[in-house]
């Protein structure tokens, strides 16, 4: 392959991915001309045209699609094989991104990664708080946080949790005012706080099972938020019953501060797992953060999903 074929093929790729030359050649170091140039270049050795121009916008022809699903991925194998040559002759060093539900990071990723990344300062995290079914290889994540049940097939799977449960919560001066609830049905009568999931803008419906019945409610109530360490708040601030994991409610239990309710219908099930492709070329700093979040033990007769008290922030 010609040289100059594999820096504008390089090139290519940073257009077709940004969709502008502008952002393309700040990416890149060069300026706008020189990648318009490389750019003319490789579809004049090709004879094919490989990007559509406007004055508004760039994308790919047809061609151009098909030369990126061919290209792009070899380049991505070689540039991280490269990477994990240097990794085996220097200290873990990088980026990895990663994305999770909010409680999932304050509960199981933060307790576990911050004293391993003390003594690694070149590793560096960025947590993305989800609660979608994120694309992570589209979204260019390197790793993501879901209950086990729902990881991706292809994907490699690592618990970091033990088994989680969803349990409901009020507070004494809300369920002495409202009464207390006995069977999920009664949930439809009161005054339920709910979470919005991004899938389609839908509330979730609240899951219960006992004695191998299962029943999914719809709940209504005056708060809604898109986020579990909210829910869990307003609860405490007596604005209606919640459904949260049982490590966040635990220690306001403990306090007094908010009742469990419906406690036999909210059974344990999977825990967080870290998921990532099956073919990913794991770098040093990429390992550090498996080994740190792989889960070892679970304290006996407790679901938290973290190996220590949740304290919540």
């Amino acid at each position: 392959m010609l040289r100059e074929n594999v820096n504008d093929l390089l090139a290519f790729i940073a257009v077709a991915r940004e969709r502008s030359f502008t952002k393309a050649a700040a990416q890149l170091g060069m300026s706008q001309s020189g990648l318009s140039h490389a750019i003319r270049g490789l579809e004049a050795r090709l004879g094919l045209r490989l990007l559509t121009r406007t004055t508004r916008s760039v994308a790919p022809t047809s061609e151009g699609e098909q030369l990126l699903e061919t290209i792009v991925p070899r380049f991505e194998e070689v540039e991280t094989q490269l990477t994990s040559l240097i990794d085996r002759r220097e200290k873990p060093a990088g980026v990895i991104r990663i994305t999770a539900e909010d409680y999932a990071i304050d509960a199981v990723l933060w307790p576990k990664l911050r004293d391993a990344l003390r003594d690694f300062p070149d590793v560096k995290v960025e947590f993305i708080i989800d609660y979608g079914l994120t694309d992570i290889v589209a979204e260019r994540f390197d790793a993501g946080v879901r209950l086990g049940e729902i990881v991706s097939q292809g994907m490699i799977s690592v618990p970091i949790s033990g088994d989680q449960r969803m349990i409901v919560i009020g507070s004494p001066e809300y369920l002495e005012r409202r009464g207390t609830p006995r069977t999920p049905q009664e949930l439809t009568g009161h005054n339920c706080i709910n979470l919005r999931l991004p899938t389609h803008g839908g509330l979730y419906a609240w899951e219960f099972e006992n004695d191998g019945e299962q029943l999914r409610v719809r709940v209504d109530g005056q708060m809604t938020f898109n986020g579990i360490s909210q829910i869990c708040k307003a609860a405490v601030d007596g604005f209606g019953l919640g459904f949260v994991p049982d490590g966040l409610a635990i220690p306001y239990i403990e306090q007094g501060r908010l009742v469990q309710v419906l406690d036999d219908w909210c059974p344990s099930y999977t825990g967080y797992h870290l998921f990532y492709p099956n073919k990913r070329q794991s770098s040093a700093a990429f390992k550090l953060v498996v080994d740190a979040l792989r889960h070892r033990r679970e304290a006996p007769g407790r679901s938290n999903v973290a190996d220590e008290q949740y304290t919540p922030p």
